[in-house]
């Protein structure tokens, strides 16, 4: 089992030195294996930031916020769609002048242009996984000529289709300001079941595990992972996933067109 908790700790290398090469492989990252940082406004664990074959930077990492904290001031992205998924707590975010408390499984997107900000406007800690991401070949500056809005939605807004395997939410699958289509859904299986046969796509793809534990055949390893830990798959390389629970699994995954 690989742990790139330990190997990744560093993973601030630069696009523009490795030219193609991508700098985060697929596997899983082990979110209670890495260091919890500390500065003036929050507690962050950082887990990846680099460049992958579509996008010419993706960070992760979670931000843990005490009553009254917010990690940045408000501000906005010239060329970077920013997504929030609350963890654990209940976080106010505000987006275009749209304020919204945000429960566990809560998701956010701000497109770039949108000022934005994230506030813990609660008695207990707030934690939250905050991605940002820049499509390669974009301008410093991206306009929003698709009127394309940002997100808030709570986790209770969210639809439940029930499955012979177990439910689905489909937090969202449309075009946003850098991307044809992106794709977020929530997807809970019941005990031993799979997630689909051992397939692969041109799209990278985002698993974000919240409840229970899997299995993760990527290419021709099997990793374990718990609630908290990320999966990033490259394009291309085949997997499947599987409920190793003794009851319910649930996960996010996202890709982007």
């Amino acid at each position: 089992m690989m742990k790139y908790a330990s190997s990744f700790l560093l993973l601030y290398i630069s696009c523009a030195s490795f030219a193609q090469t991508d700098t985060i492989p697929s596997g899983v990252y082990y979110v209670n294996e890495l260091p919890v940082l500390h500065d003036s406004s929050r507690y962050r664990i950082q887990i990846m930031d680099g460049c992958t074959a579509y996008l010419s930077n993706l960070e992760v990492h979670i931000t843990m916020l005490e009553p009254g904290k917010s990690a940045h001031p408000p501000h906005k992205h010239a060329n970077t769609e920013e997504l929030i998924i609350v963890k654990e707590g209940k976080l106010k975010v505000t987006i275009a002048g749209k304020t919204k408390i945000l429960g566990p499984g809560a998701v956010a997107m701000a497109m770039p242009g949108d000022m934005h900000e994230a506030v813990n406007d609660s008695k207990g800690r707030v934690s939250y996984y905050l991605l940002k991401y820049t499509k390669k070949g974009t301008d410093s500056i991206v306009p929003n000529t698709k009127a394309v809005p940002s997100i808030l939605v709570d986790w209770d807004e969210v639809a439940v289709q029930k499955n012979d395997r177990g439910f689905r939410r489909q937090h969202f699958n449309q075009p946003t300001v850098l991307f044809e289509k992106f794709d977020m859904h929530a997807t809970t299986l019941k005990q031993n079941e799979i997630s689909h046969p051992p397939h692969a796509h041109r799209q990278e793809e985002i698993i974000m595990v919240r409840k229970g534990n899997i299995e993760m055949q990527i290419g021709n390893t099997f990793q374990k992972a718990q609630p908290g830990d990320l999966i990033f798959l490259n394009s291309n390389i085949p997997h499947a996933l599987k409920n190793v629970s003794k009851g319910e699994c649930e996960y996010f995954a996202f890709q982007w067109q």
